[in-house]
C-alpha cells in the first residue's frame, strides 16, 4: 500500500544527489504505472529535464512515447527513456532500487514502531474480524512450495502489533506430496496446534518434563494463514481435530487482499487505508519471506549434496570422507588442485575432476549473484 521512488541525479557521470519519494498506492497500480505517473508529476515542477532518464522497471510503450514527447517539448531536445537491462546502466536503476527499497523498509518501520499506530491497527482488526479481545499474539502461516521437492511452512509471529522473531518457526512438509498448498496449510497449522495441546495438558497433569516453555506454548490470539477459502477451510479443521474449535482464523488472499472468515460467505475487504490491513500484511509478508528463505537454503544444500554424486570417482566413502573434511561444498569448492591431491583418500584423477566440476558450479553461482538485482522488480 506504500510505494517509495529513489531519483539518483547524475551529471557529466558524477552522482550529484539523490532524493526519495514516498507515496501511498492506488488500487492494482504496476510499477510501471507508478514510475509513468511519478515522471509526469514530477517533471511537471522541475525546472531541469535531462537528455536520458534510466528507470529500474518498464513503461507501457505508449505511455514511453507520450512521456518522451512531453518532455522533448520542456527540455527543447530530444529525450530518451530507458529500461536497461545489462550494463552500467542496468547497475544504476538497480542502485537506485535499492536505494528506495532501504527507505520504503525505514518508513514502514518508524510508522509500524509508533504505538498510536499499533493501538489503531490491533482495535481495527478487533472491531473488522468481530474478536472477543485485541489480538495481542497474531501468528501468520505461509507455505513456500516452488517444485515437488523441498515443500516448506512458515509462522511468523506478532505480539503487540510488532515481529517476535525468536519465536518464528519453519516447517519442513512431511505428509503432503505434489504442489497441494491448501493441505500444507493444514499440516503446519495441525503440527502447531499439536503442540500446544500436548503443553496444555502437561500444564493440567503438572508434568514440567513436558511444559517445555517455547514459542508453540502461548496460544494465539488469531492465526493468519496465506490463501482464499480453500486455505482457512483446512486450516479451521486442523484447529477442530486439535481440540481448539473456538481460535480465532482467518485468511487474506493475495490478489485483492480480500480477508476471508469462517463466518462470512463473502470475503470481507478491509479499507486500503485501514492500520488493520497494513498490519495483516506486514505479518503475511513475514511469512512469505520466512518460508522462502528457508525454502531455497534447503534447495540450495540439497543441489550441493547431489553435485559429488555425478563427479567421477567420488563414490558414498569418498563423499562422506571430503564433507568431512572440509565442511561444506563450498569449503570444497575453493579448495586449491594442490589441497584436494594432498589428500590421502584422493587420487589425482579424482582430485582433478573435483576440482574442475566443482569450480565450474561456484563460478555459475557468482553469475547467478551477480544477476540477483532483479530480485526486488516483480
Amino acid at each position: 500500500l506504500d510505494a517509495c521512488v529513489t531519483g539518483l541525479f547524475i551529471r557529466g557521470g558524477r552522482m550529484l544527489g539523490k532524493r526519495d519519494f514516498l507515496m501511498g498506492l492506488p488500487l492494482e497500480e504496476t510499477e510501471g504505472d507508478i514510475l509513468s505517473s511519478f515522471l509526469e508529476q514530477y517533471y511537471s515542477q522541475a525546472t531541469y529535464v535531462p537528455r536520458e532518464i534510466i528507470l529500474s522497471h518498464p513503461l507501457e510503450e505508449e505511455d514511453r512515447k507520450l512521456l518522451e514527447s512531453w518532455l522533448k517539448e520542456r527540455r527543447g531536445g530530444a529525450v530518451r527513456i530507458l529500461h536497461p537491462k545489462r550494463g552500467e546502466k542496468r547497475r544504476l536503476a538497480e542502485k537506485a532500487l535499492e536505494n528506495a527499497r532501504h527507505a520504503l523498509e525505514l518508513y514502514l518501520y518508524k510508522q509500524s514502531s509508533d504505538l498510536n499506530w499499533i493501538s489503531r491497527a490491533t482495535s481495527g482488526l478487533q472491531s473488522y474480524l468481530g474478536l472477543p479481545s485485541m489480538p495481542f499474539r497474531i501468528e501468520c502461516y505461509d507455505i513456500s512450495n516452488l517444485g515437488p521437492d523441498d515443500a516448506v511452512g512458515s509462522m511468523a509471529v506478532f505480539e503487540g502489533g510488532l515481529p517476535l522473531r525468536r519465536d518464528y518457526r519453519r516447517f519442513t512438509i512431511k505428509g503432503v506430496r505434489g504442489q497441494n498448498d491448501t493441505a500444507m496449510i493444514g499440516e503446519v497449522v495441525r503440527r502447531r496446534l499439536e503442540k500446544l495441546a500436548a503443553y496444555e495438558r502437561a500444564v493440567e497433569k503438572g508434568d514440567g518434563a513436558l511444559s517445555r516453555r517455547d514459542s508453540f506454548y502461548k496460544r494465539p490470539d488469531l492465526i493468519v494463514v496465506d490463501g482464499g477459502r480453500a486455505q482457512l477451510n483446512a486450516a479451521r479443521k486442523a484447529a477442530e481435530e486439535t481440540g481448539f474449535q473456538g481460535l480465532p482464523i482467518v485468511s487474506l488472499a493475495k490478489r485483492l487482499e480480500e480477508v476471508y472468515r469462517e463466518d462470512r460467505v463473502e470475503p470481507l475487504r478491509l479499507p486500503r487505508d485501514s492500520e488493520a490491513l497494513h498490519l495483516l500484511q506486514r505479518i503475511r509478508d513475514e511469512a512469505h519471506a520466512y518460508a522462502l528463505e528457508y525454502h531455497r537454503a534447503r534447495r540450495t544444500r540439497r543441489a550441493r549434496q547431489s553435485v559429488l554424486d555425478r563427479i567421477p570417482g567420488v563414490g558414498a566413502k569418498r563423499k562422506k570422507l571430503l564433507l568431512q573434511h572440509f565442511g561444506s561444498v563450498t569449503r570444497m569448492a575453493e579448495a586449491s588442485l594442490e589441497e584436494l591431491e594432498s589428500l590421502s583418500f584422493l587420487d589425482k584423477r579424482t582430485a582433478r575432476n573435483i576440482y574442475l566440476h566443482l569450480g565450474g558450479i561456484i563460478e555459475k553461482e557468482k553469475e547467478e549473484r551477480g544477476q540477483s538485482g532483479d530480485k526486488g522488480t516483480a
